[in-house]
């Protein structure tokens, strides 16, 4: 998997792609705790369920209509909290909790992802596989490992989702100016 704060980065990142204005601060909340809500399946390990199994580590949690339901639970709660309407807040959330399944299936290790569970519970990965897979107990990700882990995800995650946020300012920034350059009189 990759890391908890990775997946809330990714998240933060696709959360500019929807933002016309700020979001306010739930809706950034609710997108992080989106983005990790799927590693809540590795519970399971301390109640005997083992990794390859439904409700093992990667199974059904990271499925895409896990996301699906976990999108429109959060965005029904979000609903006339956010200036995001419920669609857009549907999606956004769909896409960040979703993105947590895309992210670990493009690391070095694991079993796969359960794109298609419950319907077809085969694991995926990615043909290209950059990330290096985070240790899933605390202490071992504090240690070297865990440090190269996190260079990793810089390399893989950080640094594309500043670049998807730095975009999509510049996007919004040049939209608004020529909105302003055509339509003179307005600001007068």
């Amino acid at each position: 998997m990759a890391s908890l704060l990775s997946h809330a980065i990714a998240a933060v990142g696709i959360g500019t792609v929807f933002a016309q204005r700020p979001l306010p601060k739930r809706a950034w909340v609710a997108g992080a705790l989106c983005s990790v809500l799927p590693d809540v399946d590795v519970i399971g390990f301390r109640f005997g369920i083992h990794y390859g199994d439904f409700w093992g580590h990667r199974g059904f949690t990271h499925s895409l209509l896990f996301a699906a339901i976990v999108a429109t639970v959060a965005a029904l709660a979000l609903a006339g909290k956010s200036e995001l309407s419920r669609a857009r807040s549907c999606t956004y959330l769909f896409i960040a909790t979703a993105s947590h399944g895309l992210l670990d299936s493009m690391t070095n290790g694991g079993l796969g992802v359960a794109f298609f569970s419950p319907f077809y519970n085969a694991r995926y990965f990615l043909p290209w596989r950059p990330i290096l897979v985070s240790p899933i107990s605390v202490t071992r990700f504090f240690s070297e490992r865990g440090l190269a882990v996190l260079q990793s995800e810089v390399v893989w995650i950080w640094i594309p989702a500043a670049l998807l946020a730095v975009l999509m300012l510049v996007v919004r920034r040049g939209i608004r100016q020529a909105s302003e350059t055509s339509a003179p009189g307005i600001n007068a």
